[in-house]
């Protein structure tokens, strides 16, 4: 019996050898004193020794000699407390090949039971290849991070840029239009409007695309009420859709949601644009539905509709729906690739019915408010609206591009209008101050390298006083914008602003 048993341990120790000596990575067992007394053929491999030459020698002989100190005690201090743990944590370690050189390695500790002693088993795993592909994805990731901060700055430049040589030719076609009476030359001037609103859009179109692909655009996340974003859609679209004989429909809802009102507002002006657009007679509506948490905004329509097998890819850019004879392909076909991008950016569900020839319905869900609270429309103006004035009302225009500037005071001053200029804050201050009284504001955004629109405002409120009329120009659409504190007395407009819709906010803030 005692034979067999004798046996059977010489079995169970020459298998146990067998695995070590096979394992894949680098074993060594160390005494107490940090003795190598074995190691297995992969410590040959791995630091150049040959067979069996490393039993014998002290564990720190593996290491850099750097470590030698810190290594005895953190060894000691394992002695004390032994247990299975990787070796290091958070640090990197490292050995030492025979030549001298150095590689990076994981180290796994296991303690081993020899009668009235401990052993300890070291797993050594050389790690070179792992930490040059890890290098090489933080490489990568900073490359990719610097890009994309370079491309929101070329965005934020171009944003601005790209549309102050719009915003100017947008100005001069306004102001030829009020000088220029003759039938032929107001129809070249009326084609030539159209070509810059083309170009206007699709210009829009692509910086929202380039915008949300570089994550340039966060959401703000608010309650609001989805009434007055509907109420925005019917003020909007109301005479686009009347243009075109169709009735707009729009059934609004006294109901609270959570989400970006910014970035819903953009979704649902894409959506009914679209819808007008693929219109021919009948109607567009928008509709609400109420779910347990959600809220669903429909736009429906009776237009031209969309065949079964084209839905999946009306969200691809340049998309556009193939229509009946008739049908406007005025646009580019982003529309949807924005509509689909801002969905995936506020996690929101899209979804699309349609029958080819009868219409289709977009659907867009949104979270209700866990409030449910209802928000109050802020009280009217309690101020007195000044009588108009008999005299031309002064403007100061506040404006660094010398062809916008220009533009802008020759449109307001064919329209009738007093118009004093400057190109600064420092500027727009001294005007301020020196001009005779001053009805009302007109400033870019970006003016400069530091100086902004809202400086321009609360420096020109300080001197005329805080109930003047502003109307900040802007061609940036970043959330810096959205942020801005608005009042009753300020309006934002975005570049290329049509010389009409300038001058109807003019008129609105000057006799409101």
């Amino acid at each position: 019996m005692r034979r067999s048993q004798g046996i059977d341990s010489l079995l169970t120790a020459h298998l146990l050898g067998t695995v070590l000596q096979s394992a894949p990575d680098a074993i060594v067992i160390v005494d107490e004193a940090g003795r190598v007394l074995f190691a297995n053929a992969q410590v040959s491999a791995l630091f150049g020794y040959p067979e069996d030459e490393a039993v014998g020698q002290t564990i720190e002989s593996l290491i850099p000699q750097r470590f030698w100190a810190a290594h005895v005690k953190h060894r000691r201090q394992y002695a004390e407390s032994v247990r299975v743990r990787p070796m290091g944590v958070c640090r990197d370690l490292f050995a030492r090949h025979k030549d001298g050189s150095e590689f990076p390695v994981e180290v796994s500790l296991s303690p081993i039971r020899d009668g009235d002693r401990t052993l300890v088993a070291a797993a050594i795993r050389d790690v070179t290849d792992r930490r040059a592909i890890q290098a090489d994805l933080l490489a990568a990731r900073e490359a990719a991070e610097r890009a994309n901060q370079a491309k929101s700055r070329f965005l934020a430049t171009a944003s601005h840029d790209l549309r102050q040589p719009l915003q100017t030719l947008t100005l001069l076609n306004g102001a030829l239009r009020r000088t220029v009476h003759d039938s032929a030359t107001q129809e070249i001037l009326q084609h030539e409007s159209q070509a810059i609103e083309a170009m206007a859009r699709l210009l829009n179109a692509l910086l929202d695309i380039s915008k949300l692909e570089s994550g340039a655009i966060k959401p703000d996340i608010t309650d609001f009420t989805v009434a007055e974003l509907l109420e925005e859609m019917r003020n909007e679209f109301a005479s686009v859709a009347q243009s075109k004989g169709l009735e707009l429909r729009i059934e609004v809802a006294q109901l609270t949601v959570r989400s970006d009102a910014s970035l819903v507002g953009q979704i649902l002006r894409n959506l009914v644009s679209n819808a007008i657009k693929y219109t021919q007679k009948g109607w567009v509506a928008l509709r609400c539905v109420q779910r347990q948490a959600t809220l669903r905004i429909e736009i429906a329509d009776t237009g031209i509709g969309i065949a079964a097998d084209k839905l999946p890819t009306i969200y691809d850019e340049f998309y556009q729906i193939s229509g009946s004879r008739g049908t406007s392909h005025e646009g580019y076909g982003l529309g949807l690739s924005i509509v689909r991008r801002l969905v995936e950016l506020l996690g929101l569900k899209l979804d699309v019915s349609s029958e080819f020839g009868r219409g289709s319905v977009f659907a867009v869900e949104l979270p209700l408010s866990s409030s449910r609270a209802e928000l109050t429309a802020a009280p009217p103006d309690s101020r007195i609206a000044a009588p108009r004035r008999k005299q031309a009302p002064r403007i100061l225009l506040v404006e660094d591009d010398p062809g916008v500037r220009d533009a802008t005071r020759m449109l307001l001053t064919v329209e009738g209008y007093q118009v004093v200029t400057a190109a600064s804050l420092a500027e727009a201050a001294e005007k301020a101050r020196n001009s005779p009284e001053i009805h009302l504001l007109v400033t870019d955004y970006h003016l400069g390298r530091s100086d902004t629109g809202v400086q321009v405002i609360g420096t020109v409120r300080e001197i005329v006083g805080p109930a003047l009329g502003v109307i900040l120009i802007t061609g940036d659409t970043s959330s810096m914008i959205r942020e801005l504190r608005l009042d009753d007395r300020l309006r934002i407009a975005s570049k290329p602003i049509d010389a009409d819709e300038l001058l109807r906010l003019i008129d609105g803030l000057l006799t409101g």
